[in-house]
């Protein structure tokens, strides 16, 4: 029976059961962190001990796994996850490879690579793989999926540099992708265009923020390739009220779709882009973006649409165990 690697070693997909699949823990930048954040908005245990208490509530609820496209240029720090999840049990917690850029390629690959100054190949892509096949750091823990991202300016060079090395990667691995994509840029055509010359299973592909958008014939497109439509900021109204998340969805069931979409919020439990603020910026800007806005809001208002309970299931179970099977 295929396992997943999570935060706490390998698990059998058939235990991940209820399934968020995009979910941060903590969206905060070691560097800005170390340099600005400790003894002026930073709290090292008072933040451990808040998710530990939001993630327990989510998984009173019934979910039990989250999955965390947290890489690098959104800050993961896998010691303090493994902090969260050992006091969480309850809770499976999968994290991700790979780089996190709208536009430009960190600095420390735009000088190594092909035809580059060290002519050679390109050192992402066996960093990615070393994170899905042997752990990140020294930490032991094995990420079980790639990130990227293709946001409205589409395949920057260094956009498409780090998209090419996600997709090697999992061409080596067969680790899956979730790809950040803009929905009024209709960017994940682009991204799943370049990920089928690269070679990838375009089944083995979430579609991240694919529920941003309400456009039938869009979210149709990406899922007649085999894409599955993370239908995954639920929450966050200022991009698609929920009465529409939920319309569309249904509209999607409605046509077949059920086995081409997943679940979830893109919440965390903290996030330094708003620094101390970030607590009054979440409660009044965007108060219903938390984990646990699906279980309490959203199933009920999809029966009421018409979207059955084989169909939720689809959606936050089977879907998300064939994605890591």
């Amino acid at each position: 029976m295929p396992t997943v690697q999570t935060v706490r070693g390998p698990v059998n997909v058939d235990d991940l059961g209820q399934t968020l699949m995009h979910e941060h823990v903590f969206v905060v930048a070691t560097e800005h962190l170390d340099n600005y954040g400790k003894g002026s908005w930073w709290d090292e245990e008072h933040r451990v001990a808040d998710a530990v208490t939001k993630l327990r509530a989510v998984a009173a609820k019934g979910v039990r796994t989250i999955v965390d496209p947290t890489v690098w240029g959104l800050g993961r720090y896998i010691p303090r996850i493994q902090r969260v999840a050992e006091q969480v049990p309850e809770l499976n917690i999968v994290v991700a490879t790979g780089i996190y850029s709208f536009e430009e390629l960190p600095h420390q690959y735009e000088h190594r690579g092909p035809g580059l100054f060290f002519d050679i190949p390109d050192p992402m892509i066996d960093d990615f793989v070393r994170d899905l096949t042997e752990g990140i750091a020294d930490t032991g823990v094995k990420a079980a999926f790639l990130k990227c991202v293709v946001e409205h300016k589409g395949l920057t060079p260094g956009v498409e540099r780090i998209c090419r090395a996600v997709a090697q990667a999992h061409v080596r691995t067969g680790a899956p992708i979730t790809v950040h994509t803009n929905s009024f840029a209709q960017s994940g055509l682009i991204a799943l265009d370049l990920f089928a010359k690269e070679g990838v299973d375009l089944t083995k592909v979430v579609v991240g923020h694919a529920g941003d958008s309400n456009d039938l014939d869009y979210l149709m497109r990406l899922a007649d390739t085999g894409a599955t439509l993370g239908m995954d900021r639920f929450g966050l109204d200022i991009y698609n009220p929920t009465p529409q998340r939920v319309a569309t969805i249904a509209a999607l069931c409605g046509r077949g779709y059920a086995d081409r979409m997943v679940l979830s919020h893109d919440a965390a439990c903290f996030m330094d882009y708003f620094g101390g603020a970030w607590d009054e910026a979440h409660s009044t800007l965007a108060p219903n973006w938390r984990y646990d806005h699906i279980h309490d809001d959203v199933l009920a208002a999809l029966l009421d649409s018409g979207v059955t309970d084989g169909q939720i299931e689809q959606m936050l179970v089977f879907n998300p165990k064939r994605y890591f099977s």
